[in-house]
């Protein structure tokens, strides 16, 4: 049986808190734009792209660089969103990165992490996110209890919530949260496996209220295309790009697929 990396993710972040990550002392404006407004406006393939140096699935991805000059690229090729990790267990993020690239850009900025705790939503508001990841099978699993207090709470501190699902169940516990965006996972946390027909699967017969953002192993135009036919409206795109030798060439490619 395939270990529980759910499990390990959220003693991860748990560590992270304990070893004070999250203490920052900064209090930086989010950005003036409206991710929400830009999926529904853009003409093209709305990207999510993502900062990150290693995943537990891949371990590392790239040698670590300057976060601020491969956020640029990734905006230079029409990324209209960035997501940056904030945990240093596994995914080599952290804080410094996210406050660095929030002082260099002006797009929309989702702290992706673990988020088992308000300390971390109190961190992502001082640090200028403008959305922070949930992730709903925490709740589900019983990993978290009050799943709607902690997206008001997040609320509260002026963030926008992207909750993510991998299986129909948790998008139908979802689509009755305050949620703004719903990430669909195509990969399998408990077994680290990516299926892209995952995004097909949970929206099939859904009726079309909720922004969707489809997640994880989006390789190629051709993904993307098959992903927004399958109902999704904006594509988080990490590894792919990240091992890239051209980010800003790559980026430009997949928007460009719409």
């Amino acid at each position: 049986m395939a270990e529980n990396i759910l499990k390990k993710l959220v003693a991860n972040s748990q560590t992270a808190i304990d070893d004070g990550v999250y203490n920052v002392d900064v209090n930086l404006q989010k950005s003036n734009q409206d991710f929400k407004q830009i999926i529904t406006s853009n003409p093209h393939a709305t990207l999510l792209t993502e900062v990150k140096f290693a995943s537990p699935s891949l371990g590392k991805i790239r040698t670590v660089g300057d976060p601020v000059i491969i956020a640029k690229q990734m905006i230079a090729g029409g990324s209209k969103a960035l997501s940056i990790l904030t945990q240093p267990h596994l995914f080599n993020g952290s804080p410094e990165y996210f406050i660095k690239v929030r002082q260099a850009v002006d797009v929309p900025l989702l702290m992706k992490d673990i988020m088992i705790d308000k300390i971390q939503i109190d961190t992502a508001k001082k640090i200028g996110a403008d959305y922070m990841l949930v992730i709903q099978s925490l709740f589900d699993q019983k990993f978290l209890a009050d799943i709607d207090e902690f997206i008001g709470y997040g609320h509260k501190q002026g963030l926008n919530i992207l909750l993510e699902v991998h299986t129909k169940e948790e998008f139908q516990n979802a689509l009755k949260t305050e949620a703004d965006i719903i990430g669909i996972n195509n990969r399998n946390l408990d077994t680290l496996e990516i299926d892209l027909k995952t995004t097909e699967s949970v929206l099939s017969g859904y009726d079309d209220s909720r922004l969707i953002l489809s997640e994880s192993g989006i390789n190629t135009s051709e993904d993307i295309q098959y992903l927004k036919k399958s109902g999704a409206n904006a594509f988080l795109i990490g590894s792919s790009i990240m091992k890239s030798d051209n980010i800003e060439e790559q980026v430009r490619k997949l928007v460009n697929s719409i």
